[in-house]
């Protein structure tokens, strides 16, 4: 089971450095990768979801989040062998042609250490702010993810999609280190998106509820990429647990989070479910983080 943990990139604590030596500890200690996430902005009345609802309040810190795809460029120089991952880039608020090759860049210079969470996003200000529609999401990410790969595959590259077109042919490089691109993942939870995810032959980004959600969850999305065609077991599982581990139990807690022993049980489910890799977003002290990440990867 691959062990990794998200950067502290948000808040006014957040700085270069701090970013850069967090990462070089995480590859030091052996985890095999860190994260960044997106978060364009943090609307002081609250975020209205897409569909209606109540304000939710965000984190804080939300209000200055460093750039996920600049921040793993700067730690690609930073470190070695440690996976970068995002978890997750809001797809649709960009232009696929400048998203394709911002990633393609930062797999480059990273050696081909880049692996790509992306989501449809929620918020009504982030499209509003960016000028994207907020219908048929589901529908714009499959076009979206169709001609990030054209942009990675063979030149000429052309693409004429339902949303997107990519035109005239055209050399567009840097590609990608690896022939079938960037490493995707889908943030999804609902079964429609885990079941795009599938057919498309990308991998899957969870976030950790409860057992009963993540099994039904990985056993759709392999059900659906066989009969997609593609290698079901092949395709990544990186589940993310939005809560620590701790220097002690927790008698009341979510699962994956808790004490070193506690949580190691729990990767033996999460493996037993069909999980290769578990992140943790720990609102910690990053030391602490370190230091309980350590303690886990030595127990596992």
């Amino acid at each position: 089971m691959k062990l990794g943990v998200q950067l502290r990139t948000s808040g006014a604590e957040a700085s270069p450095e701090s970013i850069g030596a967090f990462a070089e500890e995480a590859e030091r200690i052996g985890l095999a990768s860190v994260w960044s996430f997106e978060r364009l902005m943090d609307p002081v009345d609250g975020a209205v979801p897409i569909g209606g609802g109540d304000p939710v309040p965000l984190p804080e810190g939300y209000g200055s989040v460093y750039d996920p795809i600049e921040t793993l460029a700067y730690v690609a120089a930073r470190t070695s062998t440690i996976t970068l991952g995002t978890s997750v880039l809001d797809a649709l608020l960009h232009s696929p042609v400048v998203l394709a090759r911002r990633l393609a860049t930062v797999d480059r210079l990273s050696g081909g250490r880049l692996l790509a969470g992306i989501g449809v996003g929620w918020m009504v200000a982030e499209f509003e702010s960016t000028g994207v529609p907020t219908t048929q999401r589901g529908a714009r990410m499959e076009d979206h993810i169709t001609a990030m790969r054209a942009v990675w595959g063979p030149d000429p590259v052309e693409h004429d999609g339902r949303f997107y077109r990519v035109g005239p042919p055209s050399r567009m490089g840097p590609k990608p280190v690896g022939p079938d691109g960037v490493a995707l993942l889908a943030g999804s939870m609902l079964p429609p998106a885990i079941e795009r995810a599938a057919r498309l032959g990308v991998g899957l980004n969870p976030i950790m509820m409860t057992w009963e959600i993540l099994e039904g969850s990985i056993t759709l999305f392999r059900e659906t990429a066989e009969k997609a065609g593609h290698d079901a077991q092949s395709l990544p599982v990186v589940v993310r647990v939005n809560g620590p581990v701790t220097p002690s139990p927790l008698d009341e807690r979510q699962p994956l989070t808790g004490s070193v022993e506690q949580v190691r049980d729990d990767l033996e489910h999460a493996r037993a479910a069909g999980a290769d890799h578990v992140l943790w977003a720990m609102d910690t002290d990053p030391d602490e983080q370190l230091a309980m990440m350590a303690a886990l990867q030595r127990s596992v």
